[in-house]
């Protein structure tokens, strides 16, 4: 089922134009990557698909529902969006666990299935040995990873990601990389990850979209290509 479909977006910042007729789509069920040089314009391009930039043309259409006719739940993980203070009074466990609120309802407690999916979820980062630790007291990298298992946690059937394996090692790196093929593999998800390095994850993903620069159009001009196609002029 097709959750995300973009057709020949543009977008500019005042008079300079930044994407070009960008055309793209994102199923359940795959693992897309999103790459492109550095000043390719990666995260203006999923502002501009989830709505947090307005495009100059084209159009957007993101799924009402699932594949399972529910309301479709999307997760958006910008590039280090985590900014706790030392006074934070949360642990890591509350934390995680609070994502899993919105689908039970506010004043009922998680069962067993909830605290299994909030521990998968914190192993997934390698955060499990650091639940009870104060989010406000962790590193800068420890502090993404948990607010990466509380997305995990709060089970959306579209995760999109921007460098999410910033702050991690390599064997949590590929202990995520894992999750999210498994994630849209076995559940359905729907994964569109931004990457800097599409070699460290092409064993997992299934697809990757690659922002080009088309020398014909201003400099920071870009035209999408699955990773299998052949580049236009």
């Amino acid at each position: 089922m097709r959750y995300i479909t973009v057709d020949n977006l543009s977008f500019q910042y005042d008079a300079e134009p930044v994407l070009e007729a960008i055309s793209y789509h994102v199923d359940s069920g795959e693992f897309v990557t999103l790459t492109g040089e550095n000043g390719a314009a990666k995260s203006t391009l999923i502002k501009a698909t989830l709505g947090i930039l307005q495009p100059k043309n084209g159009s957007v259409l993101i799924a009402d529902k699932n594949v399972a006719g529910k309301k479709l739940r999307l997760s958006y993980l910008p590039q280090q969006i985590a900014s706790f203070n030392a006074g934070f009074p949360s642990t890591v466990l509350e934390f995680v666990r609070s994502g899993r609120y919105p689908r039970k309802g506010w004043f009922r407690r998680l069962d067993k299935h909830d605290e299994e999916h909030v521990k998968t979820s914190l192993e997934a980062v390698g955060m499990w040995e650091n639940r009870h630790k104060r989010i406000g007291s962790l590193s800068g990298g420890q502090k993404q990873r948990a607010v990466i298992a509380r997305m995990f946690a709060s089970d959306p059937d579209v995760f999109v990601l921007d460098e999410p394996t910033t702050g991690m090692d390599a064997g949590t790196t590929e202990t995520f990389y894992e999750l999210m093929h498994h994630s849209a593999h076995k559940h359905g998800k729907a994964v569109l990850m931004i990457t800097h390095d599409p070699d460290e994850v092409k064993d997992y993903a299934d697809r990757n979209i690659h922002l080009v620069r088309n020398q014909s159009l201003p400099w920071r001009c870009f035209n999408v290509h699955d990773k299998d196609a052949e580049v236009a002029d």
